[in-house]
């Protein structure tokens, strides 16, 4: 049974914000793009906005969505939101290099405005140094709870195990196998799928080799410190949040440049 949100039940709003699922765009995933029942989650945006008409949409999704199905998928989405009568303005942002937050995550931001006046004052925000390191981040000098950590006797474990070494670097576990980071000084794009212990962010600390902690990913998206997760989360589906979610300091200034453009 499929449920469906009546637009006339949704209250008027002037900002419209939505990060519809990205697994369908993915390089990492099949890129079925509208041929996914979760790609096409977009056109259930874009009814709301024909009906409510907020004065700004702000949307987000991966890299690649610019480049899928050789542009064509982002000409629809850009197409139907200029037939809604806006005027869009899109950015890809690498939250490395505009969040100060240590991690390689390359989305693309769309911003669009009903009226020209607001979408010709609107400025992205340029890119800041990154001050903030893995070290800032990862404590390797602290013991985390035992459920971080490989057991090197397993057969994974003992895999990661002597492909790190003594090494310092951050490594990825994609579907068992490692691999090396092209950037030491970055953390790479935390996903979805880092719900399991095959498919994470590991590293070797002065216990043994582990994953991120949940809160280590945390502070990789750049959550506030007091931010967590309450205890009826598991931890799979808190990896997986975070995995979905955005790096919050990009957001925020996107979103502080949108409030000058109103004064």
């Amino acid at each position: 049974m499929r449920l469906v949100l009546e637009t006339k039940d949704i209250p008027d709003f002037d900002v419209l914000t939505a990060g519809f699922p990205c697994q369908s765009f993915s390089v990492g995933g099949k890129q079925k793009g509208f041929n996914d029942n979760r790609g096409v989650l977009f056109f259930e945006v874009a009814r709301v906005i024909d009906t409510k008409r907020p004065k700004v949409i702000f949307l987000e999704n991966v890299e690649n969505l610019v480049e899928h199905d050789k542009g064509r998928t982002f000409l629809v989405i850009y197409n139907i939101l200029a037939g809604c009568g806006y005027t869009v303005r899109y950015k890809v942002m690498p939250s490395n290099e505009y969040g100060d937050v240590p991690q390689a995550r390359k989305r693309i931001y769309l911003v669009a405005f009903l009226e020209m006046e607001q979408s010709d004052g609107f400025r992205f925000p340029e890119p800041v140094p990154l001050e903030q390191t893995i070290a800032d981040i990862v404590k390797r000098e602290e013991r985390q709870k035992d459920i971080y950590y490989y057991d090197k006797a397993a057969p994974l474990g003992g895999k990661i195990y002597n492909f790190i070494g003594d090494s310092q670097n951050l490594f990825r576990v994609y579907n068992g196998s490692i691999r090396n980071l092209r950037n030491p000084r970055t953390c790479p794009t935390l996903t979805a799928a880092m719900n399991t212990p095959y498919n994470a962010v590991v590293l070797l600390d002065n216990f043994g080799v582990r994953r991120l902690t949940l809160r280590e990913t945390l502070d990789f998206q750049g959550f506030r410190s007091d931010y967590y997760f309450p205890k009826t989360v598991n931890i799979k589906d808190a990896y997986r949040q975070v995995g979905n979610s955005v790096s919050v300091p990009v957001v925020e200034r996107i979103a502080r440049e949108i409030l000058t453009t109103f004064g």
